[in-house]
């Protein structure tokens, strides 16, 4: 029967993959401004410019475009959804 002994060298290594660096946020990921959103949401809503300030994939706010936001639909949902907090 073969015996593992686990040394302080593999404990310390183990130890530097929880680092400081992994709490890091990413930039993209950055925590955007409620009421600047809204105000873009309101102005610019038909242009998708809550969308795009939010970096929304490109794609999809070009659809959001075309389709004048979902004929309004979605425009509503994404105003709830920003104020909830899931946008």
């Amino acid at each position: 029967m073969k015996r593992t002994v686990a040394s302080s060298e593999n404990t310390e290594l183990h130890k530097s993959d929880t680092s400081v660096a992994s709490y890091v946020p990413l930039a993209n990921t950055a925590a955007k401004d409620l009421t600047v959103g809204i105000i873009l949401w309101f102005f610019l809503g038909w242009a998708a410019g809550h969308r795009w300030y939010y970096g929304k994939p490109v794609g999809w706010n070009i659809l959001f475009i075309i389709t004048a936001g979902g004929l309004g639909v979605w425009w509503v949902i994404d105003l709830v959804n920003m104020i909830q907090g899931n946008f």
